[in-house]
């Protein structure tokens, strides 16, 4: 089965994590840490995060500047390997971008993950690098979420890139893409992002997962507005606990959100971190019961390699 599967027919409300792959040079015991940590909720899928390279410029001694592209963590076809290895009951879903690769590239990385029997991906656009101010495509890559939807959805139709290929084998892809329950920082307004969303569901996708809100009320008006706008595949709202004081500062700067006033009070009383760790905690208790209520799916909870306030959540709510 596929995660779609699992959505479309359930009365209960899954539950499901998202990972960063470990840093360049480390060893994955950690993520298996976390993932460990996890494990007594029955997640239904685990998410493998992917950034693009990043490029740096090294000053030498004799003034010249020297371009070099970094990657800082794996990619997600080995990580997805391994964890679908050591977790063989759990839906691997690997993101896949469009930032940084060419189409060929992208061909090659979906052969990859069909050969390990992975059937499942959430197909995204990717953030522009840091250096740049908006997102710019490979030269022959995919500047949007739907064109890279559009070719998986070839391949599990059994078309290639190269159409005189001999013996083709159709992919058995599911594709989840991203919403945005306030917007996504580039649109123009709301209606504008929902015609995309509704693009790329008309291409394939199978379901979309919410990027991280605070205010239900939020996710609620969103699904809302996507089945008056003809969009009915399953919306999974994804949450992320507060972590620490920081967070209501960063979070809303990089992730284009809003902290609701009562949070961002419960926030600013605090000491110290370990307090606002504490609220943050509470805080996705009361979010996550309240959309279990409404009957949602899943949840989806982005970790960002912290699982001890998940766990503390998951034991409440699951």
């Amino acid at each position: 089965m596929k995660v779609i599967e699992h959505f479309k027919n359930t009365n209960k409300t899954y539950f499901s994590f998202e990972l960063l792959p470990p840093l360049k040079g480390r060893k994955i015991d950690q993520l298996y840490k976390t993932i460990d940590n996890l494990m007594a909720f029955d997640p239904l899928n685990i998410n493998i995060t992917y950034h693009q390279e990043e490029v740096v410029y090294k000053q030498h001694p004799s003034g010249l500047l020297e371009k070099k592209s970094i990657r800082k963590r794996p990619g997600t076809v080995a990580i997805s390997a391994a964890i679908k290895y050591k977790y063989p009951k759990v839906h691997v879903v690997p993101h896949l971008i469009c930032g940084g690769f060419s189409k060929d590239a992208t061909e090659y990385a979906l052969i990859d993950l069909h050969f390990l029997g992975i059937k499942d991906l959430l197909v995204l656009r990717g953030d522009p690098l840091k250096s740049q101010p908006y997102f710019k495509p490979e030269p022959d890559g995919h500047a949007y979420a739907v064109d890279l939807v559009k070719q998986i959805v070839n391949m599990n139709k059994g078309k290639y890139l190269d159409e005189e290929m001999q013996n083709r084998t159709a992919t058995d892809f599911s594709i989840g893409v991203a919403g945005y329950a306030e917007k996504h920082i580039e649109a123009a307004n709301m209606e504008a992002d929902l015609q995309y969303l509704k693009e790329k569901v008309s291409a394939g996708a199978d379901y979309i997962v919410t990027q991280m809100f605070f205010d239900n009320q939020k996710y609620f008006d969103f699904v809302k507005m996507c089945r008056k706008a003809g969009i009915q595949v399953p919306i999974i709202p994804g949450i992320k606990p507060i972590n620490n004081k920081r967070d209501i500062k960063m979070i809303p700067k990089t992730f284009n959100c809003d902290i609701p006033e009562a949070l961002n009070k419960e926030i600013n009383k605090c000491k110290n971190d370990e307090e606002a760790f504490q609220v943050g905690i509470e805080w996705g208790i009361q979010q996550s019961r309240e959309l279990m209520e409404f009957g949602v799916p899943a949840i989806h909870y982005f970790t960002i390699g912290i699982s001890d306030n998940v766990k503390k959540i998951a034991e409440k709510v699951f």
